[in-house]
């Protein structure tokens, strides 16, 4: 059973985003909204300057049992954060994420263009992050919970379904109707599902 419970934010740094769903649990473990400095409203870090300095970060938080859940390009820093720290990650959860694959061959949106016209000021780590996490999937053995919505055309369920392939303990969730910001647009139905979630064996 984690005793704590990281929710990471989007490349926007929204962390307001999981928090509908925070407030809906009724696991006792403590709840942390984590932010990336120099997104949001979470101010900047000069020691921050990359990926690799947020998955340190998180990897700093991860202190007892820890779920981590996770939305869209966080999904990739609580992949790479449970592969540092395996013994002390009990569960990840996480929501229409890359998951560290290649996108292309899915037919994605390519968000990343748009994502900086839209947000000039934000530092560019997200959107030209490369590295593909394929290989090293299979070997997280971490009880999973994937959450996809079938109207997404950044994540298309194409890619849950390909995580679900690759992760030994993975469950997919697939919401009609969902987009992008299923999360927060159906919280009401995915407390319960995570609350489920995190009473499985790790």
């Amino acid at each position: 059973m984690p005793s704590k419970l990281l929710f990471l934010p989007g490349a926007l740094g929204r962390t307001e985003l999981w928090m509908p769903v925070a407030n809906l649990l009724v696991h006792p473990a403590r709840k942390i909204h984590f932010g990336w400095p120099g997104f949001g409203s979470t101010p900047p870090d000069p020691r921050i300057n990359g990926i690799n300095d947020l998955v340190a970060k998180v990897v700093a938080e991860i202190d007892q049992p820890t779920a981590l859940v996770a939305q869209s390009m966080g999904g990739v820093i609580a992949i790479r954060a449970a592969l540092e720290k395996p013994g002390l990650v009990t569960h990840l959860i996480l929501s229409v994420t890359s998951g560290g694959m290649n996108m292309r061959g899915f037919g994605a949106q390519d968000w990343r263009t748009s994502f900086h016209e839209e947000n000039p000021s934000l530092p560019r780590w997200f959107s030209t992050y490369q590295e593909d996490l394929t290989p090293v999937l299979p070997g997280l053995r971490i009880p999973t919970l994937l959450l996809w919505g079938d109207a997404d055309p950044i994540s298309p369920v194409s890619v849950g379904q390909r995580l679900a392939s690759l992760l030994p303990h993975a469950t997919l969730h697939v919401f009609p109707g969902g987009e992008h910001d299923l999360a927060s647009a159906f919280a009401a139905d995915v407390a319960p599902l995570v609350d489920a979630h995190l009473l499985k064996a790790a």
